[in-house]
């Protein structure tokens, strides 16, 4: 049974070619992603912690300042358009989503 060509699959087929290659590729590229991710979360969860203990009950003000960074970023990231990314978008990127996620996660423990 064949997909017919409607936006969702385009979007699943999208999807899937970039897990893809999260996955199969050469090690460098893999392991500068991983790295990058893991780097991003630990800034996420030291940043916001260590601006909490330098100026007391400012913990948003430090979020605040980490999602504007993260906006340019993301604003930056969408005037390239290449298929495979280039090996500093991909580390930026992945530090990008590895911050966001310490972010959330810490607002989970919070109970924010």
């Amino acid at each position: 049974m064949t997909l017919q060509a409607t936006r969702y699959e385009r979007l699943q087929r999208r999807i899937g070619v970039h897990m893809n290659q999260a996955f199969i590729g050469p090690w460098r590229r893999r392991s500068v992603g991983v790295l990058a991710l893991l780097f991003g979360f630990i800034i996420g969860s030291n940043v916001t912690m260590y601006w909490f203990q330098k100026s007391g009950q400012n913990r948003p003000a430090a979020v605040l300042v980490m999602v504007l960074i993260i906006e340019v970023i993301v604003r930056l990231r969408s005037k390239v358009r290449s298929d495979p990314w280039p090996l500093p978008w991909l580390a930026l990127d992945n530090l990008r989503i590895g911050t966001i996620y310490a972010v959330v996660l810490e607002a989970f423990k919070l109970g924010s």
